[in-house]
């Protein structure tokens, strides 16, 4: 049996990230049983969660829990793309995680409303007289993080733009179209549903969220989805997009 390795629900999601959230849907589409656990990022290989252990092996970060599963147990998360539609894919994938989940990230982290309501409630399981400078400490750490990814050195209305310029594109990239690649959900589809959940969440409110809600097909895209992964989590419908 795999065990996944995960947060657990918040913030009006299923899971807190959206990694463990691409993990667990690709999962099912992979039709692997799978158990849940929750655990804390440096129990982890490599510090981070989602992590998996599959018959003993542990395996950190989704992308190569990806390649891990779909190598052991003799399956294709892309099959029936050609090799133009992998290519693309895994551009899309790139582009997604890569930007557009960054901009989201700033949007959960770096305005102090949703910091004080989220993310900073992460170090609750400590001493109460400890807990502001545990927050203050895992604040200036994400921002780091995020300076160093080169987002952080934005102003905030750039950061939404460049959150912006990937909606439009990830918008067009899907149409009319159920899934990504036409009729049938691909790998990538998983990353997409899972970071544009994360930003549309109606727990935290953040001018990207609001330029989110204006593409219809994308939170059409995204309930359609909660509905087929998750159909026991309430999903709050957003506005109708422009």
């Amino acid at each position: 049996m795999i065990t996944l390795h995960c947060f657990g629900p918040m913030f009006g999601l299923p899971e807190a990230s959206p990694y463990v959230t691409k993990t667990e849907v690709q999962l099912k589409l992979l039709g692997l049983p799978y158990t849940k656990e929750r655990a804390r990022p440096d129990l982890s290989p490599k510090g981070q969660l989602p992590f998996i252990d599959d018959g003993g092996a542990r395996i950190a970060d989704s992308h190569f829990i990806r390649e891990h599963l779909e190598k052991k147990h003799g399956k294709d998360l892309d099959a029936g793309l050609d090799a133009r539609q992998r290519a693309e894919a895994w551009a899309i994938e790139r582009m997604i995680e890569h930007q557009l989940a960054a901009a989201s990230g700033c949007a959960r982290w770096l305005i102090p409303e949703n910091f004080a309501k989220g993310p900073a409630n992460f170090v609750n399981g400590a001493p109460e007289e400890a807990r502001p400078k545990l927050r203050e400490e895992l604040l200036a750490r994400v921002r780091e993080n995020f300076r160093a990814m080169g987002i952080g050195r934005h102003s905030d209305a750039e950061i939404v733009e460049l959150g912006a310029r990937s909606l439009s594109a990830l918008s067009a990239l899907l149409g009319d179209k159920p899934y990504l690649f036409g009729a049938r959900p691909a790998g990538v589809d998983a990353t997409a549903f899972a970071v544009l959940a994360g930003l549309l969440t109606p727990f935290f409110d953040s001018p990207l969220r609001r330029r989110a809600e204006g593409f219809a097909s994308l939170t059409a895209y995204a309930a359609r989805l909660m509905k087929e992964f998750y159909p026991d989590h309430p999903w709050e419908a957003a506005r109708p997009g422009a």
